[in-house]
């Protein structure tokens, strides 16, 4: 094969490739039968500690879309390889059906074994094979295809009847490049419309249907909403986070497809009995409409991960009794449908939430929808989205993180956050600060403000305390500045203890340090 055909069926192959993603796309959306899910799955599983760690500390959420890159790369070259391997037997038989056949069965036996689903699969082969057999070229004359090596280059010298042919191969060159390049274009306008396609017909921001039972949740929602402090800011949420913009984190970027009805939680390991409770049978237990604040361990000091919602559940406890953990069980293991699982005391677990609903609707599938654990006082990354099982252990073991050199089933640390939607010129020469802090099951007990670097403080006015044990408080403070003033925030929590000066990483157990800016 001279190297003009195989660049040429190379270009072919990445975009037949393209194609079969696409394909694949616009019938599974973004969903767990995509073909890149499991990929990137794999990626995510397989990828050392040390370098989660360096992703997360150094690029923050963009880190997310190394291993997405990752997987799409690695799922092009795969179909591409099918696709070329058709080509190359188009080209052996001289039969563009033999190229067609290889390119579809193959691509829709590697979608098939990828995702399990053999229907949808489909998706991607279609598409792939229709660029092997748009963009293949028979040879009418028996010779190798125009541009081989055995075809003469229009640089080549030629005598006689030759030089009729010599023009004629060349001609034929430029037809070949042209059609090459029509295919590809072709190729990469139905990615394109694809992904505008799908986007356009996505349903995400449909209204959620209400959470069963969610009859209390407004009623706590106006309680936060009468709770929170009047201030100027019109960006700065108050004492509920809007579904919408409360912060996500998962392992991977695709979340499991659980329907109510398909959902369990099954409880295992050393107990009397195992268990296994529906979404019906969960919902029919006692309902309770708790706010309960997460933060995420990973977050810098000041970042934006850290939201708080009403959440429609069930207290766990009674649960946990009823299965009869034995002996000196102490801990225990739980587990999402995303292969996601976290390890952390029974006493602890035991205090925490299942829940099923947030702000009065249903729980959205970027949460763990139907069900999620909430385990108050800890970390964001220890309540467990999509939750299927609860191990009970006699000996601790690392959870996910843990694996990964983190420390994130620990309580949370004390903060005081001030946002840039937290800084507002009042128009008549003063400046207000405004924000959040969120010390846990431990409560704020004040948030003190320097206006000077630190040099002195000053008590912010503070939301009312709320009932429950889990939550945020708003605070607030207003000041006639002379210039530019470095502005210094820090939290004091119920335990009178305050928040860490020391400035230090998210890794391995949470971020900290005082809240600088400077405004005015």
């Amino acid at each position: 094969m001279s190297s003009g055909t195989k660049q040429r069926d190379t270009l072919l192959a990445a975009a037949a490739g393209g194609a079969a993603v696409a394909g694949s796309y616009l019938v599974t959306g973004w969903a767990p039968s995509f073909v890149v899910r499991p990929v990137d799955q794999a990626i995510v599983n397989l990828t050392p500690g040390p370098i989660v760690t360096l992703a997360i500390e150094t690029l923050g959420d963009a880190g997310h879309l190394i291993h997405i890159g990752m997987a799409f790369a690695v799922v092009v070259g795969l179909f591409g390889a099918v696709a070329f391997a058709g080509l190359r037997l188009a080209a052996r038989t001289d039969r563009r059906a033999v190229g067609v056949a290889t390119a579809g069965v193959g691509s829709w036996l590697l979608a098939a074994g990828l995702t399990g689903i053999s229907t949808q699969a489909l998706g991607a082969a279609l598409p792939g094979a229709a660029v092997v057999g748009i963009g293949w070229l028979r040879s009418p004359t028996g010779r190798p295809p125009a541009g081989d090596a055995s075809s003469p280059d229009a640089g080549d010298s030629v005598s006689g009847t030759d030089s009729a042919d010599a023009a004629g191969l060349t001609a034929g060159v430029d037809a070949v490049r042209r059609r090459t390049l029509a295919v590809v274009a072709g190729a990469l306008g139905f990615v394109a419309a694809t992904v505008v396609g799908r986007r356009a017909l996505a349903t995400d921001d449909d209204p959620l249907a209400d959470a069963p039972r969610s009859e209390g949740a407004a009623a706590r929602l106006q309680e936060l909403d009468d709770a929170a402090l009047s201030v100027e800011s019109a960006d700065l949420h108050d004492l509920v986070s809007p579904i919408g913009a409360f912060y996500n984190v998962d392992i991977a970027e695709f979340d499991p497809a659980v329907t109510a009805s398909e959902w369990s939680l099954t409880f295992t390991g050393e107990t009397g009995t195992d268990r296994t409770v529906t979404f019906d049978e969960l919902t029919d237990r006692p309902v309770e409409h708790r706010a309960i604040t997460l933060r995420c361990v990973g977050e810098d000091l000041n970042g934006r991960k850290l939201d708080n919602a009403v959440w429609t559940g069930t207290p766990i406890r009674p649960l946990l009794e009823s299965v009869d953990p034995q002996g000196d069980c102490d801990c225990a293991m739980l587990r999402g449908e995303d292969g996601y699982y976290v390890q952390f005391p029974v006493d602890v677990l035991a205090e925490g939430f299942l829940a099923w609903g947030m702000n009065g609707k249903e729980l959205p599938s970027g949460h763990g929808h139907p069900v999620r654990v909430l385990i108050p006082g800890h970390w964001g990354e220890t309540n467990v989205k999509w939750l299927s099982e609860i191990e009970l252990l006699r000996v601790e073991d690392d959870g996910y993180w843990e694996e990964r050199g983190w420390e994130g089933t620990g309580e949370v640390k004390t903060v005081a956050k001030l946002w840039d939607e937290g800084v507002t010129d009042l128009g008549d020469g003063r400046i207000e600060l405004a924000g959040h802090a969120y010390a846990g099951t431990r409560g704020i007990e004040r948030v003190e403000v320097s206006t000077d670097g630190g040099d002195s403080w000053t008590d912010a006015t503070l939301s009312e305390p709320l009932p429950d044990v889990d939550v945020w408080r708003q605070w607030r403070h207003v000041f006639d500045p002379d210039g530019e003033h470095e502005a210094v925030v820090r939290a004091v929590d119920g335990e009178g203890t305050r928040q860490t000066r020391a400035p230090s990483d998210s890794s391995p157990s949470g971020a900290t340090g005082w809240v600088r800016r400077t405004v005015g």
